[in-house]
């Protein structure tokens, strides 16, 4: 999506209006009283700066009460012509609605203008996956030894593909939050719930050499308590630097599948789903609020089943 043609910090101080400073408390609200990520925090500002960049220039859109469910009906039709996708439509949507019902609930306004905003049908992809013999090619491909990085990056892949972390989880960890003895770790997801999840016996012997062998190399004076270290000050690793560990370690194991730390959470929920795992449980250690998100992976075994059908019955 375009990054709107100004933001409130863009403008100079007498052109702040008083609807762009109920967007800042709006985005305060999201940091300190819902907990939302950095990440979801400035994609909502900048679906909404979208809004208001568009108000203003067209209808001197200033004050809250200026905000209509026609303004609003306008904005997005607009945008659908200018041939944005509706996945995309979808999430201007909802930035308007969660604004909006801020707006009503702190008595901005009198009421909630978007509340009626039905939301476009969005067709659900099915997620991409390892299947169970290119995970395990994946896993054992990772060199064996004492060196830091082999025991950290194996590790890593051991415990994405063990628990179905998201990639940001895994960043977060903290050693104090994983239980080696009893196979567990407790992780922060969206919303900045806590749940905790099972971690495999593979993954705990290479989280246990990681422990002992590996991360002593990286720690400095000042390193924290992060599970996972980078080698620059013994810092907390990025998200992108684990995406690249994640390609490159697909590279050295021979995989033609374009690899990435969500793809192994897929791999996860499909091969748990395909061995018999109940769905609700499912839910719980991949930290979905919804169980409908879920069941996506519902499809994509009855994919895998109508494979195997059509290879092996003599009349598919």
């Amino acid at each position: 999506m375009p990054r709107p043609e100004s933001f409130a910090g863009d403008l100079p101080a007498g052109l702040v209006t008083p609807l762009r400073e109920r967007v800042e408390d709006f985005i305060r609200y999201l940091a300190t009283e819902r907990g939302l990520s950095e990440k979801y925090q400035f994609n909502t500002r900048l679906y909404l700066e979208e809004l208001l960049t568009w108000g203003e220039q067209r209808h001197a859109l200033r004050d809250p009460g200026d905000v209509t469910h026609a303004l609003i009906t306008e904005w997005l039709a607009a945008r659908k012509a200018d041939g944005l996708s509706a996945g995309s439509i979808k999430l201007l949507i909802i930035a308007a609605k969660i604004f909006c019902r801020f707006l009503q609930a702190r008595g901005f306004v009198a009421r909630d203008v978007a509340e009626s905003l039905a939301l476009p049908r969005v067709d659900r992809h099915l997620p991409e996956t390892l299947n169970e013999d290119q995970a395990r090619q994946l896993l054992e491909a990772q060199p064996a030894g004492d060196d830091p990085y082999a025991t950290r990056n194996r590790a890593i892949l051991e415990l994405l593909y063990a628990s179905g972390l998201r990639v940001s989880e895994l960043c977060t960890a903290r050693l104090e939050n994983l239980d080696l003895e009893r196979g567990f770790i407790r992780v922060t997801g969206k919303g900045n719930k806590t749940r905790i999840v099972p971690v495999g016996a593979k993954a705990c012997a290479a989280l246990d050499r990681w422990l002992r062998v590996g991360r002593p190399a990286f720690v400095r004076k000042r390193t924290g308590a992060d599970l996972f270290l980078s080698h620059k000050g013994g810092g907390r690793l990025t998200s992108h630097r684990v995406g690249v560990i994640v390609r490159e370690a697909a590279k050295a194991a021979g995989l033609e599948t374009a690899l990435y730390p969500h793809l192994l959470r897929h791999s996860f929920a499909t091969h748990l789903l395909a061995n018999g795992a109940d769905l609700r449980v499912i839910q719980e250690m991949l930290g979905h609020a919804d169980i409908s998100t879920t069941e996506i992976y519902t499809h994509v075994d009855q994919t895998r089943l109508k494979g195997v059908h059509k290879r092996f019955h003599p009349r598919a």
